[in-house]
């Protein structure tokens, strides 16, 4: 998806290239980028970074490319290619509950945007300097780290360490392992408020805040999708004929089911219904370049 959506951007840039009357915009951000989940920090921007352990935590850096086509001087179709690195740190929160419960964590977020900016002033005419507010809003997708889950049932053993044949429920184990190491592809819808001051013609310096609200509560590692969790069963014992473990068998089977839903119930933290935010404050600095617009009426 984040492939088709780029690939059709370019399409697009190549398009209005060709066309009279656009004007073309490239340029580069520089920020931070924060998450609202249920780890770390609530408030929405200008969360406190941890700059002192950058090995554990990284830089809370948010960096980004980005192309601009303007329609008109208030109206502008633009598209993002960014990268972030998030903290999330119980530590810091304002809430108790959190400082005491000591999670922590980082996800690097790959992301690209596609989104339309409103100006209130026509900065994008021809004149040598002009200040602006605008305000944006699109669809983007992001590429993060996502927890993955091991859940391994196996036979209790004897000394020799020979699996031994199950009478009961507890005659056979059932253990979780996971690691941070996996990829998913969320979809998010970006929004904002910026300010955007043009000087000598063609450059600009801008300034904003984007919100992402997310269409995953996992960038947090506070849950692990069904997808991303592997099952396994030991296979010493086999059923009769067949390949498949013992314990593949009823009554096992329900009992090994009963125990990996248990297992994942516990290991989710805070409200599943709520989705992960991730959120970026930025200066930019951009270029126009190209055939200027023509704006005069028919």
């Amino acid at each position: 998806m984040l492939k088709k959506l780029v690939y059709s951007c370019f399409i697009v840039i190549l398009i209005s290239a060709s066309l009279k009357g656009q004007r073309h915009e490239i340029g580069v951000q520089l920020g931070t980028s924060n998450l609202v989940g249920d780890i770390g920090r609530t408030n929405y921007i200008f969360q406190k970074p941890v700059l002192s352990n950058l090995a554990d935590y990284g830089i809370p850096i948010y960096g980004a490319v980005l192309y601009r086509m303007n329609f008109n001087p208030y109206q502008t179709v633009r598209l993002n290619i960014g990268y972030s690195n998030i903290q999330f740190i119980d530590a810091l929160a304002k809430e108790k509950y959190r400082r005491d419960r000591k999670l922590w964590g980082t996800n690097s977020v790959i992301e690209a945007d596609l989104i339309f900016e409103y100006n209130f002033f026509p900065v994008n005419d021809e004149q040598k300097s002009l200040l602006s507010p605008y305000v944006f809003g699109g669809f983007g997708g992001l590429l993060v780290n996502t927890p993955q889950m091991t859940i391994e049932n196996d036979f209790r053993r004897d000394a020799g360490g020979n699996a031994i044949a199950p009478n009961n429920s507890s005659d056979f184990t059932t253990t979780a392992s996971y690691t941070s190491s996996g990829k998913k592809l969320t979809m998010a819808i970006p929004f904002g408020i910026g300010l955007k001051y043009k000087f000598n013609y063609n450059w600009a310096l801008f300034g904003e805040f984007m919100f992402r609200p997310t269409f995953s509560d996992s960038i947090d590692y506070s849950v692990i999708d069904t997808k991303n969790v592997k099952e396994t069963f030991n296979k010493d014992i086999v059923v009769s004929g067949t390949t498949k473990s013992l314990l593949q068998e009823s009554p096992y089977k329900e009992i090994a089911e009963a125990r990996a839903a248990e297992i994942l119930k516990n290991r989710q933290i805070g409200n599943i219904n709520s989705k992960d935010w991730v959120n970026t404050v930025s200066l930019g600095l951009s270029y126009s370049f190209g055939r200027p617009p023509c704006y005069c009426e028919q």
